[in-house]
């Protein structure tokens, strides 16, 4: 048995995490053609996004595909960010899990370091070609360009060129790669994801060529960027205790008093020492010092301590007016609202639900509500009856607003219904980042939105109603009017100048007897007035006979 041992020890090695997705490279969104073209385009246009925010600089991409035939395309991503410094451009675009946003807590599309190396990584699988990176940093500074591989066992890069170019560019990044994939128009292609990026991100502007070199462009509606987000500290809320202990063990503060103001967010000396008391611990002890037991014994302490929600600056949500331009930009309707409502928290971890919605105009009135999903201003096209915003939407009463709704469906109308959650770590229910967990706290927010869209969108429903009854009387009163009037003169013999004032006065009647059914005050002494009149005009006709 020992040389059974031996043997089988021989064959044990450790996994390099490139070689892993190699692998198993659906689970980053990479398990069929087109798809994988969707999440080459998709991790591209992320980067480029979020490297202009941080830059302040308002985003100009460029996106083309090129159909090279044999289910091969050229993908190419060019933006006008800050740049990437030459020694940093191998490692970013060319070994997973390497980035700066891991570790940061604040609002970002990026979270863990794999999505443009995988999209590298799926290029050099699929064509065998190197990706071919250009950028540059500033005006008057050389543009560096790298032609890259990944070495999957080692997961490191491998260089296959590296020069400097000149570039008419200030300052940018442009990404070209080659891949095994297939272009097809629907609700799940690149095409509708760009289109929601535009909704979403209404202060971008987008050049697309897609491969039938059809050029479409999505301008900018907004000329201000969002909010900038600030990094913030872990919440007490939010901690776990493997998690705490790391963090205990790797600190350098030199009690725990300071080790709860310093190193976690929303803690003063106050509440430190309330969290202390609790737990039964000195505040003067050495946090590098504390046993698994004082770590446990802080949990349960922290729970019991009211702290403070964490701090808003870490999130920079879209707000109700971007939202709405950026629909109304992107979906032809005729009603919009939207909502953002207040920060709340899941597992210590802020987060800001918002909603918009887009009622009529050309979106099919029999057809389901279209849904579009965002988490952190990313389009969530595939994975929606897993998502967490879908399930809100179907167990909200929507016939309340107004719409047609089969129990457990979603609502059937001419509508579409835009959710968007910023968050400083969105809970995904899976590395390729599809669609969002069923936390109750998250759900709960997205039903709220939702419902105090719904109110917005009842308000016009039923006003749109009453209109249509509206114009409905005002034709027939249009059509009747004339004829009442001509049977007076009739009646009455009067003379045309008489009968034009008859018509006059009847319409008048007749409306404010349909301004008091529409809610409008109805003036009973103005009424006595119109038949006055009337018998004026009837007792003058008489005396003229008589005459």
């Amino acid at each position: 048995m020992a040389e059974v041992a031996e043997e089988l020890a021989k064959k044990q090695r450790d996994i390099s995490i490139a070689e892993f997705f190699e692998k198993n490279r659906h689970l980053l969104g990479f398990d069929n053609p087109r798809k994988a073209l969707l999440t080459t385009i998709k991790e591209a246009v992320d980067n480029s996004l979020d490297a202009c925010e941080e830059a302040r600089i308002l985003p100009d991409i460029l996106v083309e595909v090129h159909d090279m035939g044999n289910d091969r395309f050229r993908v190419i991503v060019e933006d006008n960010g800050p740049g990437i410094i030459e020694a940093q451009i191998p490692k970013i675009f060319a070994k997973l899990l390497y980035g700066s946003k891991f570790h940061t807590l604040k609002q970002q599309r990026g979270q863990q370091g794999i999505g443009i190396s995988a999209a590298v990584l799926y290029s050099q699988l699929t064509t065998g070609r190197p990706s071919k990176i250009l950028s540059k940093i500033g005006k008057g500074k050389p543009a560096h360009y790298y032609e890259l591989k990944i070495n999957t066992s080692k997961n490191a890069p491998e260089i296959v060129k590296d020069e400097e170019k000149t570039w008419e560019k200030d300052h940018g990044t442009r990404i070209e790669l080659d891949l095994e994939a297939s272009y097809l128009k629907g609700n799940q292609s690149v095409d509708e994801y760009l289109k929601q990026t535009a909704i979403i991100n209404p202060h971008v502007q987008l050049v697309y060529l897609n491969p039938k070199s059809e050029q479409l462009i999505f301008p900018r509606a907004v000329h201000q960027l969002p909010i900038e987000p600030k990094e913030v500290m872990p919440h007490p809320y939010g901690l776990e205790l493997g998690i705490l202990m790391k963090m205990l063990a790797a600190s350098e503060s030199r009690t725990l008093q300071s080790f709860l103001t310093g190193e976690l967010s929303r803690v003063g000396s106050g509440t430190a020492k309330e969290i202390c008391d609790n737990a039964l611990l000195d505040p003067k002890t050495k946090p590098a010092k504390m046993t698994m037991q004082d770590a446990e014994k802080l949990i349960q302490a922290i729970k019991k301590t009211k702290i403070m929600n964490p701090s808003t600056d870490c999130l920079s949500p879209l707000g109700e007016d971007a939202i709405e331009k950026g629909l109304k930009k992107e979906i032809n309707a005729e009603f919009y609202c939207s909502i953002t409502r207040p920060v709340e928290v899941y597992r210590g971890n802020p987060f800001v639900i918002e909603c918009g919605i887009a009622y009529g105009g050309n979106q099919p009135a029999d057809q389901s509500a279209s849904v579009v999903r965002f988490a952190n201003r990313v389009p969530l096209l595939y994975q929606q009856g897993a998502c967490a915003v879908t399930k809100s939407i179907m167990t909200t009463n929507w016939k309340a607003y107004g719409l047609n709704q089969s129990n457990g469906s979603l609502p059937v109308g001419p509508i579409t219904i835009l959710i968007h959650m910023a968050s400083v770590w969105v809970p995904f229910t899976s590395e390729s980042k599809e669609a969002i967990a069923h936390y109750p706290e998250i759900i709960k927010e997205i039903k709220l939105a939702l419902q105090e869209a719904g109110r917005k969108l009842q308000t016009y429903v039923h006003k749109k109603q009453r209109v249509g009854e509206e114009l409905k009387k005002r034709g027939y009163i249009e059509k009747y009017i004339p004829h009442v009037a001509e049977a007076l003169k009739e009646i009455i013999d009067l003379k045309d100048n008489e009968k034009e004032k008859v018509e006059k006065l009847l319409e008048e009647l007749l409306e404010k007897h349909r301004g008091k059914l529409d809610d409008v005050e109805f003036d009973e002494n103005k009424n006595e007035e119109y038949d006055e009149d009337l018998a004026k005009i009837g007792s003058k006709k008489n005396e003229d006979e008589n005459e």
